[in-house]
């Protein structure tokens, strides 16, 4: 967690309360980035576990590490959803925090005009599927996009869909900034917001921003598949003597002339750009000349182990990385290990120890920490593990109240 001291408090976000009501990736996320910047996040789920509550991966026992994964460092309160009294309840809870991300449907008793009733200055972001209020998942949207059909080998014709999330996660964080900046216009106005998200609007917007949409309507184009290679500029799959893979690009000037160098291409590359009168400071041009430049550094590739590729190519500031499997980045990459700062082994209740990441955001050199940074980076609740902490804290329920309310099947977990 990323913590500044003299700040208000230690976190970044102490004194932000959220209450979440989520399910799949978008929302989850966002309030996960929240909680580990501090703020106290609150997510609400029905009486045994939502629709993602057991999704895959599982351990043997059946527990769900994706839940796990997307839930650190929040608190959880079950309510039975189908109960109006539960209904009841939940819109105090918002209405106590003043800030609520959800993408379940925004009627009945979350629409807006009811919650706002309660609580006028209300913050909520609203995740939807399309802006008309219809369903999409990030695998329908991605397909619309048009990704999959130029993901893939040149001379494949089927779409290759990502087995990436990349709409749901730039949506979570779309959602976390749109929930900090409406929550600075309310502490600058004491105006609240309401504002819908669509996970196809993040993805238009996104593929928009990268020249996708412009590039069929100024040039007229229709970008074509072109497998491992960067489009536009240059990037190369090497494979060394003893079987491993890497990737290199060459997009900066700097990133070209470098992996020139440690490649020992300088001369036949240099070759190549007169046979065909391109120039190789020009990026678009590396690109046009790509098989013939990617033979050159396959061969001097092909002579060297991984160890002395990487360390030929570290050694001069090459931009690169490693193929490897998941399997292989747990168990050798420096960066995924508790050494490296961003994650510490979490003892997560039901599942066991394993790495869990803290926010990504951290502390520039020079500046004040605090020895707790990482606190809560941290586990993810039990299912209700914080329904009666919660309304106690939050809504002031004495103990004969939330009694009362376990009695009646309204809530269930906590002490």
């Amino acid at each position: 967690m990323v913590r500044f001291e003299g700040v208000i408090g230690n976190a970044v976000l102490d004194g932000l309360r959220v209450v979440e009501g989520s399910a799949f990736v978008a929302a989850p996320s966002g309030g996960m980035a929240l909680a580990q910047l501090g703020a106290e996040v609150v997510r609400f789920d029905p009486l045994g576990g939502g629709i993602d509550y057991g999704r895959w991966p599982l351990t043997a026992e059946g527990r769900s590490l994706y839940w796990a994964g997307l839930n650190k460092g929040k608190k959880s309160l079950a309510v039975n959803l189908r109960d109006p009294a539960a209904h009841e309840l939940l819109t105090e809870l918002i209405g106590a925090a003043g800030t609520f991300l959800t993408n379940f449907p925004a009627r009945g008793w979350m629409a807006p005009d009811r919650l706002t009733a309660r609580r006028p200055d209300l913050v909520m972001v609203a995740v939807t599927g399309n802006r008309d209020g219809t369903t999409a998942v990030d695998y329908t949207v991605n397909a619309a996009m048009g990704f999959p059909m130029v993901t893939g080998p040149a001379d494949h014709e089927d779409p290759i869909n990502s087995v990436l999330p990349a709409w749901d996660l730039l949506c979570g964080q779309t959602a976390a900034v749109g929930i900090l900046a409406a929550d600075r216009r309310r502490l600058l106005t004491g105006e609240g917001s309401v504002m819908m998200l669509a996970l196809s609007d993040v993805a238009l917007a996104a593929t928009a921003a990268l020249g996708y949409i412009a590039e069929v309507q100024v040039n007229g184009a229709i970008r074509p598949r072109c497998g491992n290679d960067l489009y536009g500029a240059f990037g190369v799959e090497l494979s060394t003597a003893d079987g491993r893979r890497l990737y290199a690009v060459g997009i900066s000037g700097r990133q070209w002339t470098s992996l020139l160098e440690a490649t020992g291409s300088e001369a036949a590359v240099a070759e190549i750009a007169a046979a065909r009168s391109l120039d190789f400071s020009d990026e678009g041009d590396r690109f046009e000349a790509r098989d013939e430049i990617k033979a050159v550094m396959q061969a001097w590739a092909r002579e060297r182990t991984f160890a002395e590729a990487a360390e030929r190519m570290d050694s001069l500031g090459v931009c690169w990385g490693p193929y490897q499997t998941f399997s292989e980045l747990v168990g050798s990459d420096p960066r995924c290990s508790p050494a490296a700062g961003l994650f510490r082994e979490v003892d997560q209740p039901g599942i066991g120890p394993y790495l869990v990441p803290g926010s990504p955001l951290s502390l520039a050199a020079g500046q004040s920490r605090g020895s707790d940074e990482l606190e809560d980076a941290g586990a993810a609740p039990a299912l209700g593990q914080h329904t009666d902490e919660v309304l106690t804290g939050w809504l002031g329920l004495s103990a004969g109240e939330i009694g009362r309310l376990h009695d009646a099947g309204v809530v269930s977990g906590g002490s």
